[in-house]
């Protein structure tokens, strides 16, 4: 019997679901989870002892790779001078200064403690600064679990949003408006009937939680505009992108400045952080200087600071990013190779250590697209590249994340095993 198996069985007697985060039950592929028992570099091992390719990163953040010795001897200073105390550090002063220096949006940041706590933090400052409530986000983007951003659009095109989870009140929902992401006319349409209402656009401008999907350029720069004119504050989630995608994220490759960004995953180095921030002016309205009451216990945790600060330093390498680009496509442009072969009908897309996989002709550009492929292939895709000790996503709907350290004999084992399992799929 697979221990697996068995740990399963027991962490659902206790645990709801047998899992701390829905995703990793395997509800959309079926089966029993992996039981991860340690990393190294491009590669995990499960509780039976098997070998797996790990193609989601702790879904993000391993972009140097699992146990960089860089990163974990930064930690193990650390962790020799205390777990956490409290109180204010020097090393928080490094990160935000740091952080300040590579995403030039930000003048000032909050550090926090998790991706859901920097998106509710800064559309609760964005309505404080403008004191307007209403926000505006996107089909398909996921900006963690608090209240009002758990919300699908209403039945029409200004309808209330209507909540996902239960324990959602309707009341929060209706201070939320949810559109098609990419849809220029529909955005249009919607700041020209309510601009003066909006505090907030929030949009991932390359989202990962519906599988990877840009931003196209004239979308964000319509939302820059729109919100410019009509005073809303323009937030990038950049809890993903922020430092997968370029060093100065998204906002760096697409040229377009937000008033507020949120990041996370890659500047905790695998460690619970987070941040928001941006202008200087809209930050001063935060706890202990305005009125915006934030805060947290674990907020710039020296262990989870260290490992960050360790990593973006790793990030500043002569061409890191050219590698990883080139690493990423190189896995990409194998994976489409191999699906046309074999004759399946199959697309990719990436951007810098960020890639989506597709049952589809072109890669989409929606919610809606992602949804209308053929996600019935998804599933058996899934358990054959499994079997084959490849680890992708357990979801169509997850992008995928390569790091530095998935070399060419990494990725020449993966793209062989997907020619294996093309082939199987089209028997």
């Amino acid at each position: 019997m697979s221990r697996n198996h068995d740990l399963f069985a027991r962490a659902q007697k206790t645990i709801p679901g047998g899992v701390n985060s829905p995703v990793r039950a395997f509800c959309s592929v079926g089966g029993t989870p992996c039981f991860i028992e340690r990393a190294l570099g491009p590669h995990f091992w499960d509780a039976d002892g098997k070998r797996y390719i790990d193609y989601i990163g702790s879904w993000g953040p391993m972009i140097l790779g699992h146990l960089d010795a860089q990163v974990l001897a930064a930690v193990q200073t650390a962790l020799t001078r205390g777990f956490s105390f409290g109180t204010p550090t020097e090393a928080e002063i490094e990160m935000a200064e740091e952080i300040c220096k590579l995403v030039p949006s930000i003048e000032q940041v909050r550090l926090v403690s998790s991706g859901t706590e920097a998106t509710m933090s800064a559309l609760r400052l964005a309505r404080g600064f403008t004191g307007r409530h209403r926000i505006i986000k996107f089909s398909g983007c996921y900006h963690g679990h608090a209240d009002s951003l758990l919300i699908k659009a209403g039945s029409g095109l200004l309808s209330f949003g209507q909540p996902t989870s239960a324990g959602v009140p309707e009341a929060i929902a209706q201070h939320t408006t949810v559109l098609e992401y990419n849809n220029l006319a529909q955005l249009s349409e919607t700041f020209a009937s309510i601009g003066e209402e909006i505090a907030a656009v929030i949009v991932e401008p390359i989202a990962g939680n519906m599988n990877l999907v840009r931003g196209t350029p004239e979308f964000l720069r319509l939302l820059r505009e729109l919100c410019t004119q009509h005073g809303a504050l323009l937030i990038f989630d950049e809890v993903m992108s922020g430092f997968r995608v370029a060093l100065g994220g998204a906002q760096a490759l697409y040229g377009i400045t937000p008033d507020l960004s949120c990041l996370g995953k890659i500047i905790g180095g695998g460690m619970p952080a987070a941040a928001f921030g941006g202008r200087r002016d809209i930050m001063a309205h935060l706890a202990p200087l305005g009125a915006v009451y934030q805060a947290g216990t674990l907020a710039g945790n020296p262990l989870a600071v260290a490992a960050g600060l360790a990593t973006l330093k790793r990030l500043q390498a002569p061409n890191f990013y050219d590698q990883l680009e080139a690493r990423t496509a190189r896995l990409t442009a194998g994976l489409t190779q191999a699906a046309h072969e074999a004759g399946m009908t199959f697309s990719t897309d990436h951007v810098g250590g960020m890639f989506g996989l597709y049952f589809a002709a072109h890669r989409p550009t929606s919610l809606a697209e992602v949804s209308h492929s053929n996600l019935d292939n998804f599933k058996p895709f899934f358990h054959h590249m499994l079997a084959a000790g490849v680890y992708f996503a357990p979801s169509a709907y997850e992008a995928g994340f390569v790091s530095i350290t998935h070399d060419d004999t990494v990725i020449d084992t993966t793209l062989a095993a997907a020619r294996m399992t093309f082939a199987a799929l089209q028997r």
